[in-house]
């Protein structure tokens, strides 16, 4: 799926090149199925590790092309930024201790490249979202410059034909436009991968649909977005929206975004999921083939379908059929999207094996899902476990069940008779459930994140509070114990403040009036509030002035005011800071200017402000 030598199609000539090669992957599948070429009788599991690099400050790093050229190691690659790298797990049988052999190895390969990173003046962190990114993280200058993230923003970019929009609703609201894809870069996961029989994929695909929700309820560990506190698992609403390339019209369209859970149960076998794939969503990439697939599987090749496997790359739904080849032999597999990473190395091989142990034990019952199953209750249950994390409400078998009455009663058995039949020694099976099992009584990875967040807020900026969060984050995974071991953080971090900028501590919650406002409301309104300073927009939504307590006390001395507008008491020639301007320089041209304080633009655009207050605060951090 990561193939990086690729490029957007330029011309309708290399498009018509490209549906040739993936209509012949397609019937090349369609071969391979009917003749039993596709292996079966063994199955086999892997995993992808995806991780965040932050630097000394805790905020996201710039430096994974460098630190990736150090560590050269071929089980390391790339991400969309430049502060994520993936490392790519050996698949292994499922069987004995092998749960414990993904561990060991991914544990080996964060210690590689860990020093290499402090080398860099960086460090490592298992998260689903990084608490600490920011607006600036999401430039484009921040993209990983290699071909297929290029092409990829390009093209997503041409489709959508617009910004991207984002709105998230949890405790705190998200509402903002972006002109890259760069938000998907937000979201960092823990892939997991079950290598499935051709002639069971359709069930255990359906199955894997079916466990998702109560699955993701025990193991969220995304709550915060930009500072505002989201969903419990916010990268499911995040990565559907942040390449969400269909056009909003006055017509009614049932149009499928390229990030989903799916729309109905699947039918007839694997390569029927793939058909539909390139039924539903445009072609947007091409790479130079080299192989003729429909060809090469009739003279006893086995192809690498890379036309199919490209399309399939570009679309994601949270369980994803697969298509590869390993030692020769073709095979099929459901990868797992949804996990997020972290919150410990530990805490993600019990999320693989409680996983996998459910896929492996899957009811009879289940196996024609469409009879015992609506198709939206599973659908609806993901949704519900996204938002409401472990406090969410299940449907299953026709029942309401809490997540921990669900867990006990019904997954966690299933867990168990999973893992022993797939002969997993039984220390491997005690040694991860038990995890999840402490963990329903305990804390999940959100859980933990938002009862520290909303501590921390009351004695710190928001700012101060989201890098306590991260340092605590990294300190605690080196000691490789489960979330539900964790305790709060207790001590204030050590921050360099001299590296810190205005966009880390102004205020984002503002007030604004218009020009054309009458001033007599305008100054009520900063009396009523207590605010002595209130930036002016004009009708563009552009700022032009600033009105000041100052102002308006002498506005109100002033006999015959009724009709006097803001614009004609406002200071014009306002004064102003950007985001990325260090504190220390703010504070430097409040001193000079005797002002009380400074709003903060993007171009003309009004994104924040800082006070008095605000710098105060910084001074008691």
């Amino acid at each position: 799926m990561g193939e990086q030598s690729v490029k957007k199609i330029q011309t309708e000539e290399k498009r018509a090149e490209f549906i040739k090669h993936l209509l012949d992957d397609i019937k090349a599948m369609e071969w391979m199925l009917e003749n039993d070429v596709i292996e079966s009788g063994i199955t086999r599991i892997g995993a992808e590790q995806e991780f965040c690099l932050v630097s000394n400050d805790w905020r996201p790093a710039k430096n994974s092309v460098e630190i990736l050229a150090e560590i050269n190691d071929p089980h390391f690659t790339t991400e969309l930024a430049r502060y994520n790298l993936e490392i790519n797990l050996d698949p292994i049988e499922l069987k004995d201790d092998c749960f414990t052999k993904v561990e060991n190895q991914t544990r080996a390969l964060l210690d590689k490249a860990d020093p290499i990173a402090e080398k860099h003046g960086s460090k490592i962190v298992l998260t689903g979202i990084l608490p600490t990114i920011g607006k600036t993280q999401l430039h484009l200058d921040y993209i990983t410059p290699m071909p297929r993230y290029l092409a990829l923003n390009e093209a997503f970019l041409n489709l959508k034909r617009a910004n991207f929009h984002l709105h998230l609703q949890g405790v705190d609201e998200l509402s903002i436009s972006h002109d890259s894809v760069l938000f998907e870069a937000c979201n960092t996961s823990f892939q997991t991968h079950l290598q499935i029989d051709p002639s069971d994929f359709i069930s255990s695909y359906n199955w894997s649909q079916a466990i998702a929700g109560p699955i993701l309820a025990i193991c969220s560990n995304s709550p915060l977005l930009l500072g505002r506190e989201l969903w419990n698992e916010t990268r499911i609403a995040l990565f559907r929206q942040s390449i969400d390339t269909r056009k909003i019209s006055l017509a009614l369209k049932d149009q499928q975004p390229r990030v989903s859970f799916g729309t109905h149960w699947a039918k007839g076998t694997a390569v029927d999921i793939f058909k539909e794939n390139i039924a539903q969503y445009k072609i947007i990439l091409t790479q130079d083939m080299g192989e003729n697939s429909l060809e090469d599987v009739k003279a006893g090749k086995i192809p690498k379908l890379k036309a199919m496997n490209l399309h399939s790359g570009t679309i994601y739904p949270w369980n994803r059929a697969c298509y590869g080849v390993g030692g020769g032999k073709p095979h099929l597999r459901i990868e797992n999207r949804y996990l997020p990473s972290g919150p410990s190395v530990r805490d993600e091989m019990a999320n693989f094996a409680l996983w996998v142990g459910i896929m492996m034990a899957r009811p009879k019952k289940y196996d024609t899902i469409s009879e015992v199953m609506d198709f939206q209750d599973a659908k609806s249950n993901f949704i519900k476990a996204a938002r409401y994390g472990k406090d969410s409400l299940q449907c299953w078998d026709n029942k309401e069940y809490n997540v921990v009455e669900l867990m006990e009663e019904v997954m966690l058995p299933l867990a168990y008779e999973g893992l022993k039949k797939a002969g997993i020694d039984q220390q491997d099976i005690e040694k991860y459930l038990k995890v999840i099992e402490r963990r329903l009584h305990g804390k999940t990875g959100s859980q933990w994140i938002i009862s520290n967040y909303r501590r921390l807020k009351k004695k710190y900026t928001r700012d101060t509070a989201l890098r306590m969060i991260t340092k605590s984050m990294h300190l605690k995974q080196k000691q490789n114990a489960p979330v539900n071991m964790w305790a709060d953080i207790k001590e204030a971090e050590i921050l360099e403040k001299e590296s810190r900028k205005v966009g880390h501590i102004m205020s984002t919650k503002l007030l604004t009036v218009k020009e054309n406002d009458l001033a007599d409301l305008a100054t009520s309104i900063m009396e009523w509030k207590d605010i002595h300073h209130v930036p002016v927009e004009n009708e563009e939504g552009e700022l032009s002035g600033l009105l000041t307590w100052t102002h308006a006390q002498k506005f109100q001395g002033q006999p015959n005011s009724n009709g006097i507008m803001v614009k004609d008491i406002m200071v014009n020639d306002v004064v102003t800071v950007e985001a990325k301007t260090r504190i220390n320089k703010a504070i430097e041209i409040m001193k000079s200017k005797e002002i009380g304080c400074l709003p903060v633009v993007d171009g003309n655009e009004l994104i924040g402000i800082i006070t008095i207050k605000d710098v105060i605060a910084f001074d008691n951090d």
